[in-house]
């Protein structure tokens, strides 16, 4: 099942048209999405009264690969500033995520590439969301991590 999850959500690939272009942060012309994770929540966002301003991958936050020690750059994939529900303005980074790259892998019997696979996806994705984390803290801004147990309620 995890790998189906993964084949999905890797070749379910387009360009989103916002309803509210005005909303959008950056160029509303180039909006892409990687997933139907992600496109379901560009419609949210866009549709949605209280999320004021989104924009897509618009910036990115360094961080150092523990796989290869080099430094490269994340691209969170959604930022939005929205009205909580006391009407206050909040702004948040947010990233779209299967919950098993959240999650360390199960070593199986043998190691496999498929595991090695797993173990490389998790290390860097913890890299890039303590650089994201320390980044938002900074700048007065909170990190979330969205799986398919939020997208999905």
């Amino acid at each position: 099942m995890d790998s189906l999850i993964n084949i999905f959500i890797v070749y379910y690939k387009g360009k989103y048209k916002p309803h509210n272009p005005k909303k959008y942060l950056g160029d509303s012309t180039n909006i892409v999405y990687r997933s139907s994770w992600e496109k379901k929540f560009m419609i949210y966002c866009d549709t949605n009264p209280q999320i004021l301003e989104w924009g897509s991958e618009e910036f990115f936050i360094p961080y150092r690969s523990p796989w290869d020690n080099r430094i490269h750059r994340y691209f969170p994939d959604f930022f939005i500033k929205y009205k909580d529900k006391d009407g206050n303005i909040q702004k948040s980074v947010i990233e779209i995520k299967p919950y098993n790259q959240c999650i360390p892998p199960t070593q199986p019997k043998r190691k496999t590439k498929a595991y090695t696979n797993k173990v490389k996806t998790f290390v860097i994705n913890e890299a890039k969301w303590t650089a994201a984390k320390e980044f938002c803290e900074n700048k007065g801004l909170k990190f979330q991590i969205l799986t398919e147990k939020e997208l999905f309620k």
